[in-house]
């Protein structure tokens, strides 16, 4: 085996073993398939002339963007894993590889200039919260809601802020039709901290422990997997494409008020308290440093919640990506 062909298998292995994604591909083409549906004209037309595609199938373009990899001579590639590749196929590997290039060190992420792209994906606003601010641990100027800021302002030919690199509308589009997913995902945006032993902590209160957080649950092993991974899930009667009872929800979800600049702050403090939800009838146990495992009251009664709950979170996703859309294309 060549050393080039050794490397490619660590980083696949690596990858394999990294946090898991927010919802899965299908959970992202589930918010995208509802926001196709609730488009307005001009709308749907300007989406259909930069993408070139629907949100549908956009929504997972930038999970896409983590097989990129980093060589040790500083090149970078996309590293095709089948396991991972069926919603990528259709993605110019070229762009992918650009967009991961401008957006690696340009921020800090896990204490490192590197992988800031991943850092697009989510918040991590403790529990104890019933909102968002930025004054929070676990929120930047690189967040999930940061991100979506961002591709706005381009989509509105303004500059994308300071740390992000965006292209231009059709890669502002790919951001949007993802990171509005990510956004209802109450483990992408609420969060546990959680002591040596297992006790929830706030880190907003006293000295911050790094040692506290949970990554959304990525630490918190549960069965064969993690919390976080058992919330990507979701059932297969949701879609994709997402079913009627979905798009009957979204069509319901009330229209949001203020500026537009303020809607994905009040979104991320509408997810905050919706992630309570996620963390009832739980109990842990700290194994070691970032290592801790979870205990359910009634498991059966948990699923049935969880369920429920990321029923609602899609159908808010897909409503609030349509509305933030049908904002600025009126």
């Amino acid at each position: 085996m060549t050393l080039q062909r050794l490397w490619l298998v660590l980083v696949s292995l690596i990858l394999s073993c990294g946090p898991s994604l927010a919802w899965g591909p299908e959970g992202h083409q589930v918010v995208g398939s509802i926001a196709d549906q609730l488009l307005n004209d001009h709308a749907r037309q300007q989406v259909s002339s930069i993408l070139g595609t629907t949100l549908q199938v956009a929504s997972t373009w930038p999970d896409c963007a983590r097989s990129v990899v980093r060589h040790p001579d500083g090149s970078f590639e996309y590293v095709v894993d089948q396991r991972f590749e069926a919603p990528c196929t259709s993605f110019d590997h070229a762009r992918l590889v650009d967009y991961v290039t401008r957006n690696w060190s340009n921020c800090t992420y896990e204490d490192k200039p590197t992988n800031c792209h991943k850092a697009f994906h989510f918040a991590d606003v403790a529990i104890q919260h019933d909102d968002y601010e930025r004054s929070f641990v676990g929120t930047n100027d690189h967040d999930v809601v940061s991100a979506i800021n961002a591709a706005v302002a381009v989509l509105q030919d303004n500059p994308a802020p300071a740390p992000f690199s965006i292209k231009d509308k059709q890669e502002a589009l790919f951001m949007l039709a993802h990171f509005l997913g990510d956004l209802h995902q109450p483990l992408h945006v609420g969060a546990i901290y959680l002591d040596a032993a297992g006790q929830p902590v706030n880190p907003d209160e006293g000295t911050f422990d790094k040692n506290s957080e949970t990554a959304g649950g990525n630490f918190i092993s549960e069965g064969h997997g993690n919390l976080h991974s058992d919330w990507d899930a979701i059932p297969k009667r949701f879609g994709p494409p997402a079913n009627a009872t979905l798009v009957a929800e979204a069509k319901a979800v009330p229209q949001s008020s203020g500026t537009l600049d303020g809607w994905a702050a009040t979104w991320a403090g509408d997810t905050v308290v919706a992630s309570h939800e996620a963390f009832k009838g739980l109990s842990f146990t700290g194994t070691g440093r970032h290592k801790w495992s979870v205990e359910f009251d009634d498991r059966n009664a948990y699923t049935k919640a969880e369920n429920q709950l990321k029923e609602q979170q899609l159908a808010k996703g897909g409503a609030r990506l349509a509305a933030l859309l049908n904002a600025v294309w009126p």
